[in-house]
């Protein structure tokens, strides 16, 4: 069953009707379904895919050669091309009278196999791209690589691309397709679990509850999300061992760079630069206050969800799991652990839920018609109390604001949530900068009917529950 991506697809179809060469460039992490992507677009379309693999350029042009002819040529004798530049010039040649998708997925395998094959490639394209209806696709799951080498200025395909496509984890109500047989909040928990990506959330089976999932997923030395994070360090970075370290540093509190490079017991300069190459990985996030982008209170969080979820509550009882405990050590993770993690998924998740009444016209859009620019967390002083205070969710274009707080609970919200929120709205670096205020809370179990009753009279509030998001 294929969801989601309705934006992608629709904007391929648009690229794939205009007439003349297309040159689309995907990537994005591994699993997060960028080859089931392309397989669905070029369902019913004449189309070569290729895979590209760790070996040497003699294999894989042997390998693209048989690709290419099995398709466009099956009835011609069955001989590899002598060269790369033969291939792409036949490919060109062979879609001048007829649209022809060619893939070349995993091409940082085949540009490290031949470190001149993106010159031929550019070379090719600036030859026949007037006179030649090619749409051509490469894919690769190494963002550095794919941002540098395909789409960096120092790239020679650089200037060629005409679209590109960074394909991203599902957000909450498209993992939510996925997840048919759960109730809203299971799905919010599965979602945070899996990180919303479609291989994991492939591998959650509707026909058994959310406890045991969990458990046969995770909680299994046999589970598809067992050893999920370890394996695939060890695929994308050198020193992997090092790298865990850090992940573990911050998934278990440490947030500020020195703090990691202190736990982990390297350099902060070191630190830094591997900081970097996890966020270029979508496994790591740094964060400033959403009013300060070039704030000095930077902190690093783990963006990826299921490499939180893991770090927390899987690797610390790795060993218990492996005796053939993980049944035990899961339910101590539904007993109430699980409940921070979640609300911080519910965080994300009422962003999400923002952004899309935005895009959508929604009830909150409608409400003085407020279209936010930045959207993000919010912490600053409180010179009064001489503490640090924290909003969930501020969204704000120009002197407009929208003040939001989640709360992953099973009590109702009431009144003093509210109350707590439009204080610290207030505190003298919000109120100087912000003169239109709104307020919206998210609220894992419903509203008090004190609260209710104060957001009938309020047009400056808005109540949403975990239902109302789907």
């Amino acid at each position: 069953m294929f969801v989601g991506r309705k934006a992608d697809l629709e904007a391929l179809e648009k690229y794939y009707k205009q007439d003349g060469f297309q040159f689309a460039v995907f990537y994005g992490r591994r699993r997060i379904g960028k080859t089931t992507l392309i397989n669905q677009f070029r369902k019913d379309k004449k189309a070569v895919y290729f895979t590209a693999i760790e070996s040497t350029a003699k294999e894989n042009l042997e390998l693209l050669s048989n690709q290419i002819l099995a398709i466009l040529a099956p009835d011609a004798p069955q001989n590899p091309f002598n060269s790369f530049t033969e291939v792409f010039d036949y490919c060109f040649r062979a879609a001048k009278k007829e649209r022809i998708i060619l893939v070349i997925d995993e091409y940082p395998y085949l540009a490290e196999s031949d470190k001149a094959v993106s010159s031929i490639l550019q070379a090719a394209i600036d030859k026949n791209k007037d006179d030649s209806r090619l749409f051509l696709i490469l894919c690769g799951s190494s963002m550095s690589f794919m941002e540098n080498q395909v789409l960096g200025y120092k790239s020679p395909l650089y200037g060629r691309r005409t679209c590109q496509f960074k394909v991203l984890p599902f957000t909450y109500y498209e993992a939510a397709e996925m997840l048919p047989e759960f109730t809203n909040k299971e799905k919010i928990t599965l979602y945070g679990i899996s990180g919303g990506i479609p291989e994991y959330l492939s591998r959650i089976n509707n026909d058994l509850s959310l406890a045991k999932n969990m458990e046969e997923l995770f909680f299994n030395p046999s589970g598809r999300l067992f050893e999920e994070p370890s394996n695939l360090l060890k695929q994308e970075l050198k020193i992997p061992q090092t790298y865990n370290g850090i992940i573990t540093a911050i998934a278990t509190g440490s947030s500020r760079l020195n703090e990691i490079a202190t736990k982990v017991g390297i350099e902060t300069s070191q630190c830094s630069n591997m900081l970097a190459a996890l966020i270029g990985l979508g496994i790591v996030k740094k964060e400033c206050p959403v009013t300060e982008p070039r704030s000095k209170k930077t902190i690093y969080l783990l963006a990826d969800m299921m490499f939180r979820f893991w770090y927390r509550f899987v690797q610390p009882d790795i060993s218990r799991i492996s005796m053939g405990l993980g049944k035990m050590v899961c339910k101590e993770v539904l007993s109430g652990k699980i409940e921070a993690h979640t609300g911080y998924v519910f965080e994300e998740c009422a962003k999400q839920f923002l952004i899309r009444e935005a895009t959508r016209g929604g009830r909150i859009a409608a409400r003085g018609k407020f279209y936010f620019k930045s959207l993000g967390r919010w912490w600053g002083s409180n010179p009064a109390e001489r503490r640090e205070e924290e909003i969930d969710i501020l969204a704000f274009d120009e002197n407009r604001a929208i003040f939001g707080e989640c709360k992953w609970r099973n009590t109702r919200t009431g009144s003093d949530v509210l109350d707590e929120l439009v204080y610290r709205s207030e505190l003298p670096e919000l109120q100087a900068r912000f003169t239109n205020k709104q307020y919206i809370l998210f609220s894992k179990s419903g509203f008090t009917t004190g609260l209710k009753d104060i957001a009938a009279k309020r047009k400056d509030l808005v109540l949403v529950n975990s239902e109302d998001m789907f």
